[in-house]
């Protein structure tokens, strides 16, 4: 199957999606302050302005340095400093310190894109037929759009430590209307096939197809809702260890967790407590019961699904069930939209949350990394992670399709993490 990071756009299609691709990142980073896009809020998410330079880097380090035929690097110091993980090209600047890199500027950041920009434009109008480059430029693509999702949540975790709660956007959300109990989805499962399909791109964690038998399962219709999750919080979820794994347990008993992450409640008397608000990209909001409930951890989606008496999917049952599912994500509110009434069957499985499954990282069948440096992209990761199914608000147009592995360690909580209950 060629490449294992599948797809082949070439010519003018190739060179107007960079250029989309590209203008896109800039465009998020535009209702942000220089400031703004130089802070980092803890070790797992990275500035703004990082963000734009690392996705720059790739295209510089990836596609121009080996075919650019007078090859000269921006700024010598950026292989290193823009580095994310990959040993194979050299050394790398520490992760948790990127928010220190006050210089370079923005400024200088955005004259990095620019250049780079303009050198991929003329090296694509040079080789308009080159296969082998668009698909380095389609996984350049993929990789960048990974990291506008990134900038959205790795923001909002930022402007979510000011007690003065600024909004990313002005506009405020809608009031939803309630949401009806979710219905069971049955399935009669079967052999299946597992992974991707061969039309469009795929990352390398998708490959190679395989078969997987899937026992009959049910899925629940729709994604568990903040009020279906108030619920578990107020019986005192978060309180019974029988609920919990080991390690999520841990967490609670240290403090560490008592709701979801961007779940506020202030006081309202001195002898009371306030209602639940929720902190999102359009700042403090009323908690509102209909939305999806997000920002959960592996530990705290378990718990609440033995609560209800059910279960986490596991990947390969989620993408069973996904197989024929419209997929609409992209460009929306930023924050989890309700499920739509008169909707019928499985709602919600792309566009809203990434939805946690009980499944283990890991790589499928026969799975065999790209060779160099690229074959860094996934495979190493493949330890101590759970994979994610679906895409999230945050999740660019066209990024999101069955058989994609999102996958984080089982504590994380600050991109768009969901429920859907099985059994």
């Amino acid at each position: 199957m060629g490449t294992p990071f599948e797809r082949a756009a070439a010519g003018a299609e190739c060179a107007a999606e960079f250029g989309q691709v590209r203008q896109r990142s800039v465009h998020l980073a535009e209702p942000l302050s220089p400031e703004d896009c130089c802070a980092q809020s803890m070790p797992d998410a990275s500035p703004v302005k990082w963000h734009l330079a690392h996705t720059t880097w790739f295209f510089e380090t990836f596609i121009l340095e080996p075919r650019e035929a007078d090859f000269r690097p921006f700024h010598r110091a950026f292989r290193v400093l823009f580095n994310s993980y990959y040993n194979g090209v050299g050394d790398k600047h520490p992760r948790p310190q990127r928010g220190l890199l006050t210089r370079p500027a923005l400024a200088d950041v955005l004259a990095y894109r620019a250049d780079v920009d303009r050198r991929m434009a003329r090296l694509l109008a040079q080789h308009p037929a080159d296969p082998a480059l668009a698909a380095l430029v389609e996984l350049g693509l993929q990789h960048e759009q990974q990291h506008q999702e990134l900038i959205l949540t790795d923001v909002k975790h930022l402007l979510a430590q000011s007690p003065l709660f600024p909004a990313y956007l002005d506009a405020p959300l809608a009031a939803s209307a309630p949401v009806a109990a979710p219905a069971w989805v049955d399935f009669d499962g079967g052999l299946a096939e597992i992974g991707h399909r061969g039309a469009g791109f795929a990352f390398d964690n998708e490959l190679p197809r395989h078969r997987q038998y899937v026992a009959p399962f049910a899925l629940a219709s729709r994604l568990v809702s903040n009020g279906d999750y108030l619920e578990f919080v107020e019986a005192g979820g978060y309180r019974d260890p029988s609920l919990w794994l080991a390690e999520g347990w841990d967490k609670v008993a240290r403090g560490e967790i008592s709701h979801p992450l961007y779940w506020v409640r202030p006081d309202e008397t001195a002898g009371g407590r306030g209602a639940w608000q929720e902190f999102t990209l359009h700042g403090l909001q009323a908690l509102d019961p209909a939305r999806p409930v997000t920002h959960v951890s592996l530990y705290e989606a378990d718990a609440y699904a033995r609560w209800r008496g059910a279960r986490l999917p596991t990947e390969a049952e989620w993408e069973f069930a996904a197989r024929d599912v419209a997929i609409a994500c992209g460009d929306q509110n930023w924050h989890p939209e309700p499920r739509a009434a008169g909707s019928a069957g499985l709602a919600q499985m792309f566009g809203e949350c990434w939805q946690w499954t009980s499944s283990s990282y890991a790589p499928y069948p026969g799975f065999a990394p790209a060779a160099g440096a690229l074959g860094e992209y996934n495979g190493k990761f493949m330890i101590n992670q759970y994979v994610l199914r679906g895409s999230s608000c945050a999740t660019p147009h066209g990024h999101a399709r069955a058989s994609y592995r999102n996958f984080f360690p089982a504590g994380a909580r600050w991109q768009f993490t969901g429920i859907r209950l099985a059994r």
